[in-house]
Protein backbone atom coordinates (compact mmCIF):
# COMPACT_ATOMS: atom_id res chain seq x y z
CA UNK A 1 0.00 0.00 0.00
CA UNK A 2 1.53 3.41 -1.23
CA UNK A 3 0.41 6.79 0.66
CA UNK A 4 1.58 10.02 -0.41
CA UNK A 5 2.95 12.49 2.21
CA UNK A 6 4.57 15.55 1.43
CA UNK A 7 5.08 14.36 -2.02
CA UNK A 8 6.71 10.99 -1.41
CA UNK A 9 5.24 7.53 -1.85
CA UNK A 10 5.66 5.83 1.39
CA UNK A 11 4.67 1.76 1.20
CA UNK A 12 4.09 0.45 4.27
CA UNK A 13 5.22 -3.22 4.72
CA UNK A 14 5.49 -5.72 7.63
CA UNK A 15 9.44 -6.84 8.63
CA UNK A 16 8.92 -9.85 7.17
CA UNK A 17 8.01 -8.41 3.68
CA UNK A 18 10.69 -5.59 4.07
CA UNK A 19 13.30 -8.55 4.95
CA UNK A 20 12.09 -10.69 2.16
CA UNK A 21 12.11 -7.97 -0.54
CA UNK A 22 15.79 -6.36 0.72
CA UNK A 23 16.92 -10.52 0.30
CA UNK A 24 15.78 -10.55 -3.09
CA UNK A 25 17.62 -7.11 -3.98
CA UNK A 26 20.81 -8.21 -2.16
CA UNK A 27 20.68 -11.68 -4.56
CA UNK A 28 19.73 -9.95 -7.39
CA UNK A 29 22.39 -6.63 -7.18
CA UNK A 30 25.18 -9.60 -6.43
CA UNK A 31 24.92 -12.80 -7.58
CA UNK A 32 22.11 -12.27 -9.76
CA UNK A 33 24.19 -9.82 -11.84
CA UNK A 34 26.96 -12.06 -12.15
CA UNK A 35 24.87 -15.17 -12.95
CA UNK A 36 23.53 -13.18 -16.05
CA UNK A 37 26.79 -11.59 -16.99
CA UNK A 38 27.98 -14.83 -17.14
CA UNK A 39 25.15 -16.07 -19.40
CA UNK A 40 25.62 -13.37 -21.48
CA UNK A 41 29.50 -14.11 -22.03
CA UNK A 42 29.07 -17.63 -22.70
CA UNK A 43 26.50 -16.72 -25.27
CA UNK A 44 28.58 -14.43 -26.76
CA UNK A 45 31.31 -17.35 -27.57
CA UNK A 46 29.18 -19.04 -29.58
CA UNK A 47 29.67 -16.81 -32.45
CA UNK A 48 27.08 -14.33 -34.39
CA UNK A 49 25.22 -12.35 -31.94
CA UNK A 50 22.88 -11.30 -34.91
CA UNK A 51 21.33 -15.05 -35.30
CA UNK A 52 21.69 -15.70 -31.04
CA UNK A 53 18.79 -16.90 -29.65
CA UNK A 54 20.53 -17.63 -26.23
CA UNK A 55 22.78 -14.54 -25.82
CA UNK A 56 19.07 -12.55 -26.99
CA UNK A 57 17.26 -14.08 -24.01
CA UNK A 58 20.35 -13.50 -21.76
CA UNK A 59 20.28 -9.83 -22.97
CA UNK A 60 16.01 -9.47 -21.60
CA UNK A 61 16.54 -11.44 -18.84
CA UNK A 62 19.36 -8.87 -17.84
CA UNK A 63 17.13 -6.62 -18.12
CA UNK A 64 14.05 -7.74 -16.13
CA UNK A 65 16.63 -8.05 -13.41
CA UNK A 66 17.56 -4.43 -13.79
CA UNK A 67 14.44 -3.48 -13.68
CA UNK A 68 13.38 -5.48 -10.82
CA UNK A 69 16.49 -3.71 -8.52
CA UNK A 70 15.05 -0.52 -9.59
CA UNK A 71 11.85 -1.37 -8.58
CA UNK A 72 12.98 -2.98 -4.81
CA UNK A 73 15.30 0.28 -4.20
CA UNK A 74 12.09 2.53 -5.12
CA UNK A 75 9.79 0.16 -2.67
CA UNK A 76 12.36 -0.14 -0.11
CA UNK A 77 13.78 3.69 0.18
CA UNK A 78 10.33 4.66 0.30
CA UNK A 79 9.13 1.93 3.21
CA UNK A 80 7.42 2.07 6.65
CA UNK A 81 8.09 -0.66 8.42
CA UNK A 82 6.47 -2.46 11.14
CA UNK A 83 3.66 0.27 12.11
CA UNK A 84 0.44 0.39 10.84
CA UNK A 85 0.06 4.41 10.28
CA UNK A 86 -3.51 4.88 10.83
CA UNK A 87 -6.20 4.16 13.54
CA UNK A 88 -8.12 1.84 14.53
CA UNK A 89 -11.45 2.46 13.06
CA UNK A 90 -10.24 4.44 9.77
CA UNK A 91 -9.61 2.40 6.64
CA UNK A 92 -6.07 2.84 5.23
CA UNK A 93 -2.75 1.41 4.15
CA UNK A 94 -1.79 -1.16 6.92
CA UNK A 95 -5.15 -1.67 8.24
CA UNK A 96 -7.01 -5.45 8.45
CA UNK A 97 -10.25 -4.43 7.35
CA UNK A 98 -13.95 -6.43 7.78
CA UNK A 99 -16.51 -5.76 4.92
CA UNK A 100 -19.79 -7.16 3.98
CA UNK A 101 -20.32 -6.77 0.25
CA UNK A 102 -24.27 -5.46 -0.62
CA UNK A 103 -27.02 -8.28 -1.15
CA UNK A 104 -24.63 -10.37 1.09
CA UNK A 105 -24.33 -11.45 4.64
CA UNK A 106 -20.95 -12.93 4.43
CA UNK A 107 -18.07 -10.87 6.04
CA UNK A 108 -14.94 -10.83 4.27
CA UNK A 109 -11.50 -9.89 6.18
CA UNK A 110 -8.50 -8.42 4.12
CA UNK A 111 -5.26 -6.65 4.80
CA UNK A 112 -5.29 -3.22 2.91
CA UNK A 113 -1.50 -3.03 1.75
CA UNK A 114 0.90 -3.16 -0.94
CA UNK A 115 1.00 -6.63 -3.44
CA UNK A 116 4.36 -6.96 -2.03
CA UNK A 117 3.14 -7.71 1.08
CA UNK A 118 2.48 -11.61 -0.45
CA UNK A 119 3.49 -13.36 2.50
CA UNK A 120 0.23 -12.09 4.85
CA UNK A 121 -1.45 -14.79 6.30
CA UNK A 122 -4.82 -13.44 4.97
CA UNK A 123 -5.71 -12.22 1.58
CA UNK A 124 -4.29 -8.59 0.43
CA UNK A 125 -5.97 -5.75 -1.17
CA UNK A 126 -3.94 -3.22 -2.95
CA UNK A 127 -5.25 0.60 -1.71
CA UNK A 128 -5.00 1.07 -5.67
CA UNK A 129 -7.50 -1.66 -6.68
CA UNK A 130 -11.21 -0.35 -7.28
CA UNK A 131 -12.50 -1.50 -3.57
CA UNK A 132 -9.55 -0.06 -1.90
CA UNK A 133 -9.46 2.79 -3.61
CA UNK A 134 -13.41 3.14 -2.77
CA UNK A 135 -12.51 2.28 1.06
CA UNK A 136 -9.21 4.36 1.65
CA UNK A 137 -10.58 6.86 4.36
CA UNK A 138 -13.90 5.55 5.61
CA UNK A 139 -14.82 5.00 9.09
CA UNK A 140 -16.04 1.99 10.83
CA UNK A 141 -20.22 1.77 9.41
CA UNK A 142 -19.76 3.88 6.61
CA UNK A 143 -20.63 2.12 2.76
CA UNK A 144 -18.47 2.77 0.00
CA UNK A 145 -19.47 2.19 -3.62
CA UNK A 146 -17.16 1.03 -6.20
CA UNK A 147 -16.92 0.05 -10.38
CA UNK A 148 -16.66 -3.68 -10.71
CA UNK A 149 -15.08 -5.05 -14.33
CA UNK A 150 -18.42 -5.49 -16.35
CA UNK A 151 -19.42 -1.89 -15.31
CA UNK A 152 -21.68 -2.74 -12.10
CA UNK A 153 -21.50 -0.98 -9.21
CA UNK A 154 -21.16 -2.64 -6.09
CA UNK A 155 -21.71 -1.33 -2.67
CA UNK A 156 -19.89 -2.52 0.84
CA UNK A 157 -20.29 -1.54 4.32
CA UNK A 158 -17.21 -1.34 6.57
CA UNK A 159 -17.15 -3.41 9.55
CA UNK A 160 -13.73 -3.10 11.31
CA UNK A 161 -10.95 -1.80 10.63
CA UNK A 162 -7.40 -2.25 12.48
CA UNK A 163 -4.28 -2.15 12.23
CA UNK A 164 -2.52 -4.83 10.62
CA UNK A 165 -1.07 -7.19 13.57
CA UNK A 166 -2.72 -5.68 16.33
CA UNK A 167 -4.79 -8.21 18.64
Amino acid sequence: MTETRADKDVTWLTQEAYDRLKAELDHLSGPGRIEIAQKIEAAREEGDLRENGGYHAAKEEQGKIEGRILQLQGILENARVGEAPRTEGLVGPGMTVTVTFEGDDEEVTFLLASREEVGAPIDVYSPNSPLGAAINGKKVGEKATYTLPNGRGMTVEILDATPYGAA
